[in-house]
């Protein structure tokens, strides 16, 4: 039994639904918003705030370590590889633009990869150097990596041989730049809606039934689905899989020298300083089966490999405890990187398969989603 008010103000039927309110699901409401600011917006959000990887990060504004690059030409082809690369170049600087720098945290710290000298992908990146420099040039307008073994001591790392360095990366506050994104989102007229699991979803008779775990009801003309790992919930053959990714953070390191994001095995690894500790994620190759999963949860192995990298790498001879271990769950499309931008259906959209890049590539992907909801 709903009054007059209710009905009005927080019932209303959307012409738009958005599922997920990720990077993506909040860009994707706030484009369609501006380009049609007459229609009602509304974002169905699972947690009581956004929870998904968009706030689960490591915090990397990164385009892709010289290892992933290459390893993504010999696999794809290099005009594929490339074109993903501008993909994440430019979404990161409309982010920047569309939220502000000093919003979401971001400082130009620099990224880094580090290799042993006897690493098959040290020996991969040392013989394509620079033609992979050449090929990124027309993309970023400048040259890319230089090799930066100097810093590896400066930085306070141990146990590697080679280290490279990019400018044009950095790291930023993903608290943060979520908290702008609702609040621009939310003050330009998009409906957000906390503790909404949608369950179910039919589409019949010009609409789309949405069923949420608490029994409520919502219909709407036009539905997009941006759940990324949790796609296949909903979208069971959309061929995402999930992925999930273990994070840790250290309690703050007394005189800690590590500054910047940093890669390592091809990305598998990522780490970074964060307010004088260490954040430390990734070992998802140690047990591919096992983290092909949406369950919130750490694993000892990957823990413990984690925990062992900080000892013999990132902070070898310091003392350390932790501080904090979570997980956050990524999408991969079963045909490769690049995301799933597509119909399902005449009235569903799905954007999903982010591949980890979710903050350089999540506006673009929105932007997209909501041109073909537009169609």
């Amino acid at each position: 039994m709903k009054s007059v008010w209710e009905t009005g103000a927080f019932h209303r039927t959307p012409h738009l639904a958005v599922i997920g309110g990720g990077i993506t699901g909040l860009f994707t409401a706030l484009f369609h918003k501006r380009a049609f600011p007459h229609h009602h917006v509304l974002v169905l959000e699972r947690g009581a705030f956004p929870s998904g990887a968009s706030v689960k990060n490591a915090g990397f504004a990164c385009f892709g370590s010289p290892s992933e690059l290459l390893t993504d030409m010999e696999r794809e082809g290099e005009e594929r590889a490339l074109q993903r690369v501008e993909e994440r170049w430019l979404g990161l600087q409309e982010l920047r633009s569309e939220l502000g720098d000093d919003r979401i945290g971001f400082e130009p710290t620099g990224g880094h990869e580090v290799f042993h000298a006897s690493d098959p992908l040290y020996t991969l990146v040392a013989e394509r150097f620079d033609a992979l420099n050449a090929d990124l040039l027309p993309i970023l307008g400048s040259k890319a990596f230089h090799w930066d073994d100097q810093g590896i001591a400066t930085k306070g790392l141990s146990g590697v041989d080679r280290m490279v360095r990019t400018g044009l990366e950095g790291a930023l506050d993903s608290g943060s730049l979520m908290a702008e994104l609702l609040r621009k989102a939310i003050s330009e007229g998009v409906s957000f809606r906390s503790s909404a699991d949608v369950v179910s979803m039919e589409e019949a008779e010009g609409r789309v039934d949405l069923r949420l775990a608490d029994g409520t009801r919502i219909l709407a003309p036009r539905v997009v689905v941006a759940t990324n790992g949790y796609s296949h919930r909903l979208v069971p053959d959309s061929g995402i899989r999930p992925a999930r990714g273990q994070v840790l953070l250290t309690h703050p390191v007394p005189g800690l020298k590590l500054r910047g994001t940093f890669h390592y095995e091809e990305g598998y690894y990522y780490f970074r300083d964060l307010g004088g500790a260490v954040l430390l994620g990734g070992g998802r190759n140690l047990d591919p089966e096992g983290e092909t999963t949406d369950k919130d949860g750490t694993s000892l192995v990957i823990q413990q490999r984690l925990e062992r990298l900080l000892r013999e790498v990132i902070i070898p001879d310091q003392a350390f405890s932790v501080a904090q271990r979570w997980s956050g769950v990524m999408g991969f499309h079963s045909t490769g990187k690049d995301p799933l931008i597509e119909r399902h259906g005449e009235r569903i959209v799905i954007a999903a398969g982010l591949s980890g890049m979710g903050v350089a590539i999540g506006i673009r992907v929105a932007r997209k989603a909501a041109a073909l909801v537009a169609e």
